[in-house]
Order: C-alpha cells, then structure tokens, then sequence
C-alpha cells in the first residue's frame, strides 16, 4: 500500500507519517528529501524556496510526474509506504498509474491560525516570522501565480481521497490516523 499525503503548510504531514512509520512500520520517503539530494549535487543552498524552484524546474524539464518516478523506483512489492509532501498533480497521476500498487491520496487540514502557531513553535530557520509572510509562502504553495509545473497544492487537494482533520493533539491524531487506516484496508 502506498499513502500519499498532502495538505497546506504545517497541517501536520510529518506528525502523520510519524505515527505511520513508528506505529504501523511504513516506510517513508519525502518529496523535500529528493530535492534536498538533488540541492547538494547541484551545490544549491538548502532552503524552502531553492527546494520549491528546483522542484518546478525538474517538473517543467523531466515532466509533472518526475518526483513521483523517482520514488516509484525505490518501492518494492508488498511493503507499506508513506509518501509526502505531493505538490503537483503530475506526482499524483504517476502515483496511481503504479502497477500493483495501492494507491490512496490523503489531505490533512488545519485551521490557518492553528497552523501558523506550529510553525511559528517549531522555530526552522528561515521560516516567515510574520502571519503575513506566512500567508505569501502558502499562497505559493497552493499555486497562485504559479505555472503548471510548479507548486500547485490546492489543485492537488482536489484530489484526495481521504481527509483528515488535524485541529487538535497529537493523540487525537494518531486515533484518526488508525480508523483511517482501519477503513482503507477493509473497506
């Protein structure tokens, strides 16, 4: 089974592949992980923005899907895998055509001013110090003025097939995360 995961800016897609990989033995892989690789043979400074530029000139060069392929590769048969951050929709057809897989695509969701307070709390360096740039950096995430090939989040929400709403403790996460779980493998 492959779950993909997606949703906006600190809606809790590592907590969720967390729970995943610690409780449930999936395997994980990151979309930031691939590019952050890709960063370093290219000797490109580590950070959001480079990430997301790289990301959008792989998709327009190599094809909407190319993340997607590249962690296809990686998958082997009859293993479990989580997948996220998908911000393109190419990634998440590629996904789906992968044969013998079962794929589902799931969006997290969290009140706006819940999620700028997570961000604000986990301190990474060069994250927006105001609510305000918190705001451009999503805007860009879901794809405004954007290109087809870049950061397209809101089209990718669109097609989740599961949503989960992650307004309240981690526990609570966790439990939504198991009756999800529950209901995908026996539907």
């Amino acid at each position: 089974m492959i779950i993909g995961l997606t949703g906006p800016l600190c809606s809790g897609i590592d907590t969720f592949a967390d729970i995943l990989k610690k409780e449930k033995g999936f395997i994980f892989f990151s979309y930031s992980d691939i590019l952050r690789d890709e960063a370093r043979g290219k000797g490109v400074e580590i950070t959001r923005k480079n990430l997301q530029d790289l990301g959008d000139e792989l998709r327009q060069k190599d094809g909407l899907g190319v993340l997607s392929k590249r962690i296809i590769e990686k998958i082997e048969k009859g293993k479990d895998y989580v997948i996220g951050n998908i911000r393109n929709p190419g990634e998440v057809e590629e996904l789906r055509k992968s044969p013998g897989e079962n794929f589902i695509l799931i969006k997290l969701e969290a009140p706006q001013e819940m999620r700028f307070q997570r961000l604000f709390q986990r301190r990474r360096e060069k994250d927006p110090e105001t609510f305000e740039e918190f705001l451009k950096m999503e805007a860009r995430d879901l794809g405004v003025d954007q290109a087809k090939h870049g950061q397209q989040h809101a089209a990718v929400f669109l097609l989740a097939d599961k949503i989960i709403e992650n307004d309240t403790t981690v526990e609570d996460l966790a439990k939504r995360v198991f009756v999800l779980l529950g209901e995908i493998q026996n539907p």
